[in-house]
């Protein structure tokens, strides 16, 4: 019996030791810079919106960005009418089902969806959009070492250049891109901090509300305290 107690408690232990551990590199924040976010707001439009959208946010929410509606309707209003209308692509879900084989997912809450014990949403976004490298074995030619045989294509490999595997299964830079490797790294901290961004946009004002509550509830402990100190003072 105690055997088996024993093996009981000690099987998660060995359980966890055996997963093998992913390291997440650490993403950049970049929600208090609206340059950054509306870089990576260009970015998301000019480049992932092909296939992805953020379909719980509209379009004249990026005003919180610092943009005007004129500025969204000249440069990022292209998959809309109007800017009180969603993010969502110009393609159908059965069209892309039938060109890819299965139809992108929408990424308004991909940030906050593949946060884990492992690193936030952010630091997997950051670290998977850096990991993509030359496969010539997958249909679209590209792998990524985050997840593997992933049906999605690189779509910023001129910027990034194409990487390939080395003999330790490591990545290295194979060919330039348009971008150094640290203006890829800022490009790609500036999208996946718009992402995290859309995924909660009221995320800023929540967190202001939420330390103004705790300023007050510590004012009023203050004058709880006078007032209890005041009412029991003739008590001994």
């Amino acid at each position: 019996m105690k055997r088996l107690l024993t093996a009981l408690l000690v099987a998660p232990a060995i359980a966890l030791a055996s997963g093998a551990a992913v390291h997440l590199d650490k993403a950049p924040d970049v929600q208090s810079n609206n340059a950054a976010l509306q870089s990576g707001a260009r970015t998301f439009v000019n480049y992932c919106m092909n296939c992805h959208g953020l379909s719980y946010v509209r379009y004249n929410r990026l005003t919180q960005l610092g943009l005007t509606e004129q500025q969204i309707k000249e440069n990022l209003l292209f998959t809309a009418d109007k800017v009180g209308e969603p993010m969502r692509i110009a393609a159908r879900p059965g069209e892309q089902k039938a060109w890819f084989g299965a139809a992108p997912p929408d990424l308004s809450l991909v940030a906050r969806s593949r946060a884990s014990e492992d690193g936030s949403g952010a630091d997997w976004l950051y670290t998977y959009l850096r990991s993509f490298y030359r496969d010539d074995k997958r249909p679209t030619g590209w792998n990524n070492l985050m997840f593997e045989n992933v049906g999605m294509p690189h779509v910023l490999w001129q910027l990034q250049g194409i990487q390939v595997l080395d003999a330790d299964h490591h990545l290295e830079l194979a060919t330039p891109g348009t971008q150094t490797p640290a203006e890829f790294d800022k490009t790609i901290a500036n999208l996946v901090g718009f992402m995290v961004w859309a995924a909660e946009p009221e995320a800023g004002f929540r967190k202001q509300l939420g330390f103004g509550v705790l300023a007050y509830l510590l004012v009023l402990f203050g004058f709880a305290y006078k007032m209890k100190k005041n009412y029991w003072k003739d008590i001994k």
